[in-house]
């Protein structure tokens, strides 16, 4: 038994998501969740699609037919031992032959499926189109060291809203922020996750998202949700400087010597031979503080160019010697008191 599904209905469908796409497609990007369960390899398909295009859609079934025989068997017992409750999703490209023959077998194999109509295809048209949905959003700013991501943390703990970009991007938006975290996602497949995330949140309330730049690493923030960013009101974390060089140690300290100098490295033009000579040879030293306060100096000048550039309403809240779930906390009521006074009103964002 199978049915064929919109997107939305899909995404909400029980059942393990199967992408039997080829290996090089699921590796490019594909829906959040899903299990690679490829029904061509990457040179089968490319045999495929080559015998398509010079002999035709008959001949290109038939090898698919030729390809796929021996492997059937495999396929139900794997399908299998991924869904116990003999439930499960399927898509291809664009929902053509590939998702069309694996529900078949599947449903042969007393399975139920439900199949993706027009493949991710539909599901990338439908990511694009998430992004133009308004919310309400709030920026957590704060120089660099101050903690902004461990707020997030304690905000989404607290309940609320929270779209953190840099997790999503496995970046932390600096020459270091790639230290220590797995290898980015591509473009797309960011994209991907954030429109599954995006797509959760309630109109009614706000979002809280970190200040950042239009690049995280290599991923780029969609454009409908940067615009909206920009004319959105900030709620900026102040410490001390000395407590976000300690912060900061606590981040990159077990870090790679030799990838915090090349990060370092990386800096140079910004930060002048001579100061990044300095920061260098610290590194080599194992003390990290003074190289961090080196840094620091070119990152503050960022940061506040970023933050003025913005013309939007600033409310600074003093979170110095507070934990993330204490100024997350102070965070809310600061928000919460400005509403009531009528002085802070979170944009209504129009769309792009």
């Amino acid at each position: 038994m199978s049915q064929s599904l919109t997107v939305t209905d899909f995404l909400h469908a029980p059942g393990v998501l199967l992408d039997v796409r080829s290996p090089a497609e699921y590796a490019q990007a594909h829906i959040p969740g899903a299990i690679s369960f490829p029904l061509f390899t990457n040179e089968e398909r490319a045999q495929v699609g080559i015998c398509y295009k010079q002999q035709g859609r008959d001949a290109a079934v038939e090898l698919g037919f030729a390809i796929t025989g021996p492997k059937l068997a495999g396929l139900v017992a794997t399908a299998k031992e991924l869904a116990p409750d003999r439930q499960v999703r399927v898509h291809c490209w664009r929902g053509g032959m590939r998702s069309e023959s694996v529900v078949w077998l599947l449903n042969m194999a007393g399975m139920q499926v439900s199949v993706l109509a027009g493949g991710y295809k539909a599901f990338r048209r439908w990511v694009r189109s998430t992004f133009e949905t308004p919310h309400s959003i709030i920026i957590l700013g704060g120089m660099t060291g101050t903690g902004k991501t461990d707020m997030l943390t304690a905000l989404a703990a607290h309940g609320e809203q929270v779209l953190d970009l840099e997790h999503l991007a496995n970046h932390r938006g600096s020459s270091y922020g790639a230290l220590g975290l797995p290898p980015q996602p591509s473009n797309e497949h960011f994209e991907n996750r954030v429109a599954l995330e995006w797509a959760t949140f309630d109109s009614s309330r706000p979002v809280w998202i970190e200040a950042e730049s239009k690049r995280i690493g290599l991923c780029r923030v969609p454009d409908e949700i940067f615009a909206q960013m920009e004319r959105s009101p900030v709620l900026e974390i102040t410490r001390s400087r000395g407590e976000r060089i300690a912060l900061l140690e606590t981040v990159y300290g077990e870090a790679d010597p030799i990838a915090l100098i090349a990060a370092t490295e990386r800096l140079r033009k910004r930060l002048g031979g001579l100061r990044t000579q300095q920061a260098v040879d610290w590194i080599r030293q194992g003390n990290l503080a003074p190289a961090i306060e080196i840094t620091l100096d070119y990152y503050d000048k960022t940061y506040t160019y970023d933050l003025k550039r913005r013309q939007v309403p600033i409310y600074p809240v003093d979170v110095a010697g507070l934990t993330p779930r204490d100024g997350a906390g102070l965070l809310l009521d600061r928000a919460s008191k400005l509403v009531a006074s009528s002085a802070f009103e979170p944009l209504q964002p129009v769309s792009r």
